[in-house]
């Protein structure tokens, strides 16, 4: 049977399937490829009045003018600081959730708990950043509050320094999108064969065993998949939590990739190109780190655990 005849017959045995994919895939085309039309601004000095076509082209002089730039350092540094130690912080603790979480028998007890660490990821990001600072005021919050009852004195702004930002915005993200994480790690590990466990309960395996010998090994490719992708986008930053979080105080701390292209793109100068270039810099730097991870990884697995 010809290729062509072969592929019209599974079309029309499967042309449900193929209707529900037609949706993400005009998605796709639409919030996805047909935006990067645009992206040849990067290299031309638009002007809103001559459009796209009209505009000059001037090469890479936005880039050069973003690598020459004092902000680009600390742009970047801040971005992939900020990056890391949230991966750092947030990976690991979304498994050893996931882990704990099913390591319960009481079904009531981890239900509720599931429920309680899912809430907040519905939570909007203007709300969590409003209750940071509602609960570290230094005057009305409780942060306030009990540091005066143990030292008599009015605390500093702690929200409000650099040094303290990245901490800050870590872990509330981290408070926020914990159970939301670790949903994928629990479907995973609801695969896993119970005799597994009888199996190793009869060789006098202990439950912290059966985690080590049989949850672990379970959700491991789904981990690496994971990891993969996240360090596909370790340069980006969503800027709405760090814009709201930012002040002049913690600017050095908390300025970042997406902040930056925010400001100099909509805000003070409104240099669509400039900011255009920024954003192309960081998709493409985004796309190295994942196929160099993803490389990397299928090297140590043997292809195991790479995505492709």
């Amino acid at each position: 049977m010809k290729p062509k005849n072969e592929f019209i017959k599974h079309f029309h045995r499967d042309w449900q399937l193929h209707l529900f994919m037609l949706l993400p895939v005009i998605y796709l085309l639409v919030f996805a490829y047909y935006p990067m039309y645009g992206v040849q601004i990067a290299f031309k000095n638009f002007q809103s009045a001559h459009g796209i076509f009209g505009s000059r082209w001037i090469g890479f002089r936005h880039f050069q003018t973003f690598f020459n730039s004092y902000q680009f350092g600390r742009v970047v540094s801040n971005t992939v600081i900020i990056s890391l130690y949230t991966l750092a912080a947030s990976f690991p603790l979304s498994i050893i959730f996931a882990l704990l979480l099913n390591a319960v028998r009481n079904r009531n007890f981890k239900k509720s708990v599931q429920t309680i660490t899912y809430i907040p990821h519905f939570i909007s990001i203007a709300v969590v950043v409003g209750m940071l600072n509602r609960f570290f005021d230094p005057i009305n919050g409780a942060y306030g509050t009990v540091y005066k009852l143990i030292y008599d004195i009015m605390p500093g702004a702690i929200l409000g320094k650099a040094d303290t930002f990245r901490h800050f915005y870590v872990w509330s993200d981290i408070w926020q999108h914990l159970g939301w994480n670790s949903i994928i790690y629990i479907a995973a590990l609801s695969s896993v064969n119970p005799e597994l466990y009888e199996a190793a309960e009869i060789d006098g395996a202990s439950r912290f065993k059966c985690v080590v010998h049989v949850d672990l090994p379970a959700i491991l490719p789904t981990a690496a998949m994971l990891l993969i992708l996240n360090f596909g986008s370790i340069m980006s930053v969503g800027y709405e939590k760090t814009l709201l979080m930012q002040t002049s105080l913690n600017l050095e701390a908390s300025e970042v990739i997406s902040t930056y292209v925010y400001k100099v793109g909509l805000m003070a100068s409104g240099n669509f190109s400039f900011a255009t270039a920024i954003g192309l810099f960081n998709s493409v730097i985004n796309c190295i780190i994942l196929l160099l991870v993803n490389k990397t990884a299928n090297k140590l697995s043997d292809g195991e655990y790479g995505l492709f």
